[in-house]
């Protein structure tokens, strides 16, 4: 068995949606969000990315709820917190992983070669 932290064999979708999560899961310890439910999303983040790396289903099952639950905690401060403190650009690579793991692309890979 191969474990792997990256897979250059994925469709490119599922490759940038694997270093986004691994990206946004340093970043988040960095900015010393690891508490509560921002330490879930941390650990989801790199267990994702790595199940991904692996072809795995629930790889890109917890990375996929674990992109959308961030997306949904920087919505729920509302849009004017979110210009007013500087989490923008958060907020567009967060929305961008979902995206990318959303995308009919990866869905398809994922449904016909995930184990």
């Amino acid at each position: 068995m191969n474990n792997r932290w990256f897979n250059a064999h994925l469709p490119q979708t599922l490759q940038i949606a694997v270093l986004l999560l691994y990206i946004d899961a340093v970043f988040l310890v960095i900015y010393g969000a690891v508490y509560g439910i921002y330490l879930l999303i941390v650990v989801g983040f790199v267990a994702g990315g790595y199940g991904i790396a692996n072809e795995k289903k629930w790889g890109y099952i917890v990375g996929l709820v674990s992109a959308i639950i961030q997306v949904l905690i920087l919505l729920s401060f509302g849009l004017n917190a979110i210009v007013n403190n500087g989490l923008i650009l958060n907020l567009m690579f967060d929305a961008a992983l979902v995206a990318l793991l959303a995308h009919p692309q990866s869905r398809e890979y994922q449904r016909i070669w995930f184990k």
